[in-house]
């Protein structure tokens, strides 16, 4: 673990979330699996690092309760049921578009299914967040989410958003730093609601998993 890393890890758990360091992804997959228990509730937010990293896989298995937005031929409210089971659910698993050095959580949705559940709701979450993703600070997040989350995902979703065929916000073109929120006003905008995670009230609830390569985006 790199001297950045150790900071990073260091100040989340000031920050009073729970943090881990694996050094790959099966040492991701081995810690998420210490954590279940049998019949456990599970929901997910979309995202690319539970796919990559093995741990999608893990809570689909039949020994949990897991709700799967993603499941073949699911239907739009048997989407919405599995973001509403997300209240009260024992884990919550997703990633983090970054995360600091001071050991806050930088987070944009379109729907805010997944920033929801970050602020309030599953009793635990869970973050799955690769090496990639650690920043300076909250500015640098935001960048980061302009210019590398928001465009390889508006990709992968097929938005038709500015940022799928720039390859980064459009906010950037007007040069110098843009402000938060500017951007698109396109119907599918995907970064339509920020959340920044700071220091944390209920101790340990959100949980952060750091591998040591390199996961989504």
């Amino acid at each position: 673990m790199d001297a950045r890393t150790e900071k990073t890890i260091k100040n989340l758990e000031l920050n009073n979330m729970k943090a881990y360091y694996a050094e790959s992804r099966a040492e991701v997959c081995k810690t998420v699996e210490d954590m279940l228990f049998e019949g456990a509730v599970i929901t997910a937010g979309g995202s690319v690092s539970l796919t990559e990293s093995g741990v999608w896989d893990i809570i689909s298995r039949p020994g949990y309760r897991f709700y799967d937005r993603m499941k073949p031929g699911i239907t739009d409210e048997e989407r919405l049921e599995a973001f509403r089971m997300a209240i009260g659910c024992d884990f919550f698993f997703c990633s983090s578009n970054a995360v600091t050095e001071n050991g806050e959580l930088v987070n944009v949705d379109g729907m805010a299914n997944r920033i929801s559940s970050i602020a309030f709701g599953p009793k635990k979450v869970v973050m799955i967040v690769g090496i990639n993703k650690i920043v300076k600070d909250v500015n640098e997040g935001l960048l980061r989410v302009k210019k590398t989350a928001a465009p390889k995902n508006s990709v992968r979703l097929n938005t038709g958003t500015p940022c799928q065929t720039l390859g980064h916000c459009v906010s950037l073109e007007k040069g110098g730093c843009p402000d938060m929120t500017d951007g698109c006003r396109n119907e599918r905008r995907i970064c339509a609601d920020y959340l920044i995670s700071a220091r944390q009230r209920e101790k340990d609830r959100i949980n952060v998993i750091i591998c040591g390569e390199e996961l989504g985006y």
